[in-house]
């Protein structure tokens, strides 16, 4: 048996309401409030997922 390194990547959404002049405003508003630690996604169920062989053979990205 040969031992293999897997990643997997899960990815969650979670919707903020922010009050803005115009989107690209509301877009960096809500970058500050992620990197700040006022918004934080809450453990939740995934909306994508992906893995791959990441070791000695590596594979592309494959959703599962």
């Amino acid at each position: 048996m040969k031992k293999f390194i897997i990643a997997i990547e899960e990815s969650l959404v979670q919707e903020f309401e922010v009050s803005a002049e115009n989107c690209f405003d509301a877009l960096e508003i809500a970058e500050r409030k992620y990197n700040s630690g006022e918004f934080v996604l809450e453990p939740g169920e995934p909306q994508f997922r992906q893995m791959a062989s990441v070791g000695d053979e590596p594979t592309e990205w494959m959703e599962f």
